[in-house]
């Protein structure tokens, strides 16, 4: 999915200057990197926010249209209101289409209603990450990750190292030798997996 921003440049700066941006209906920001000067620019806010709800906002490659110049950045920093729950700024980076860029992509965590830890032993799927650090060139960024927990027992778990990822994207975690679990069965209290719970688990 395509996700374009447009700003224009923001000529103000500071404080008050930001303040007046958001009572006007603007959001302040600024883009940087990619060998060029940083550069600040302001957001229509109500169009942002729409954007900004999107999973896919966090985690793509997003095109920012600057005084009508196209760039591909990422949303790298953003700062939000503690009782308004409105943006109060955004910092986006460019990207280079030869160089890789480091983005934390969410999980999709998929079949959980047949694995048999949960359908036989009445366990839940519990989510140790819900998210996790990818290496890759822009264009091959995934929006998501699927973590299939179709096979998945009581007391079992799923890691890094078992999950498919798309050509040319690799997770940081597992590269660095840190094969993290991801999602388990866990054990719920009373009915069935109280039952499950006096039979040898198999190690994960």
């Amino acid at each position: 999915m395509a996700i374009e921003i447009n700003a224009v440049k923001r000529d103000a700066k500071g404080t008050s200057a930001s303040r007046r941006l958001r009572h006007a209906g603007s959001v302040p920001g600024v883009v940087y990197g990619g060998g060029k000067d940083a550069f600040p620019l302001e957001i229509n806010a109500k169009e942002l926010f729409l954007q900004f709800r999107h999973e896919a906002f966090h985690a793509s490659v997003l095109t920012l249209i600057l005084d009508g110049k196209k760039e591909s950045v990422l949303l790298r920093d953003f700062q939000m209101h503690p009782v308004r729950n409105t943006i109060q700024h955004v910092d986006f980076q460019r990207v280079s289409a030869t160089e890789k860029i480091h983005v934390k992509v969410p999980f999709h965590f998929i079949n959980a209603d047949v694995a048999p830890g949960v359908k036989l032993g009445g366990g839940i799927v519990a989510h140790v990450l819900t998210e996790a650090d990818v290496s890759c060139l822009a264009k091959d960024l995934p929006e998501f990750i699927e973590v299939d927990v179709a096979t998945l027992e009581i007391g079992h778990s799923i890691h890094l190292s078992q999950i498919k990822l798309p050509k040319g994207v690799e997770f940081v975690q597992l590269a660095h030798g840190d094969d993290a679990a991801v999602a388990s069965i866990a054990k719920t209290r009373g009915g069935v997996a109280d039952a499950a719970a006096t039979v040898e688990t198999p190690a994960a």
